[in-house]
């Protein structure tokens, strides 16, 4: 096989760079239209050597040149030519050395990490915040109780004087809701007598009511000014000795529906008075200002008791 020209089938026919080399384009190579997919390179094709780097290139219009926002430019040199626009920065005129990429701030778009959480920060805030209002105030209180102790010494006086006064109110109204008298001082009917023989009476000279086991004998409470009507509790203390015993209640003029039992809560022996003090009560209903309250011995009633005092107490109490 000698050299020479083989015909159509040439390397630059097969080659698709052919059209790159003088050959190639001595024997009609053409580049291939569309520039492998790049648009319009094939306005801007330049022989191998033609083009020089670092060399601005000529501005684009102004149609190609504004790219979609979010999309990247289309490169406008030819296949395998390099664009002047991705030439590296130093080799413009009074391009400086390549500097570190700029890291993105937090909180920029593009990037992966989080700004700072500023609803954390804001919570702890105002937590501080809380803090000292709440110690201000603890604070100020403090210091208005020790004012107040400091400079008002008459201040607990008179609190003292004003508690005092009620308390001394409360139990002159106490004493007259709640009438005490010696059955010695009440007045007495049908034989009843006082004497002071036994002892374990607590009247005044421990004196008491005897000779009330007779028909007829009685003694009378006269109870002035009652500050209101109502339920009351009526306690007498006696002495008994051997079986129990009951007397008539008349209030007021009428009879009391129950008599009031005088047991021998004390178990003294027949006789034994001096053993047999006891308490015992009624629930008869008084009206406010005046009552008269009469134990009487009337027919069917055994009587053989020591009377010492009366008492009244508000509602129906056991003691």
């Amino acid at each position: 096989m000698t050299s020479g020209n083989n015909g159509a089938s040439t390397p630059e026919d097969d080659d698709p760079f052919g059209y790159l080399y003088a050959d190639g384009q001595a024997n009609g190579a053409q580049p291939p239209s569309g520039g492998y997919g790049y648009p319009n390179s094939v306005n801007r094709v330049r022989s191998v050597g033609q083009r020089q780097y670092g060399q601005p290139a000529a501005p684009a219009p102004q149609a190609q040149q504004t790219a979609a926002y979010g999309q990247v430019p289309q490169q406008q040199g030819a296949y395998n030519q390099p664009n002047a626009h991705y030439a590296a920065p130093e080799t413009f005129p009074g391009g400086g050395a390549p500097t570190a990429p700029q890291q993105p701030a937090y909180g920029g778009g593009g990037g992966g990490r989080r700004g700072p959480n500023t609803k954390g920060l804001l919570i702890g805030a105002i937590a501080v915040v809380a803090a000292v209002v709440i110690g201000i105030g603890v604070a100020m209180m403090g210091g208005d109780g020790s004012d107040d102790n400091a400079g008002g010494g008459s201040s607990p006086s008179a609190s003292t004087s004003q508690s005092a006064s009620p308390s001394q109110s409360a139990s002159s109204s106490a004493a007259a809701e709640l009438p005490k008298t010696d059955a010695k001082d009440l007045q007495l009917g049908g034989g009843a007598t006082v004497a002071s023989d036994v002892e374990g009476a607590q009247a005044d000279g421990g004196s008491y009511v005897g000779n009330l086991n007779n028909e007829g004998a009685s003694v009378t409470w006269t109870i002035d000014d009652l500050p209101e009507g109502g339920a009351y509790t009526l306690f007498a203390r006696y002495s008994t000795a051997g079986d129990d015993q009951s007397m008539s209640l008349v209030i007021n003029g009428d009879t009391f529906g129950s008599k009031m039992k005088l047991s021998n809560f004390a178990h003294a022996k027949d006789g034994d008075f001096a053993k047999g003090w006891t308490t015992t009560y009624s629930y008869p209903t008084l009206k406010k200002g005046s009552n008269t309250i009469t134990l009487t011995c009337q027919s069917g009633d055994k009587c053989n008791i020591l009377l010492d005092q009366l008492y009244l107490k508000k509602g129906q109490v056991t003691g």
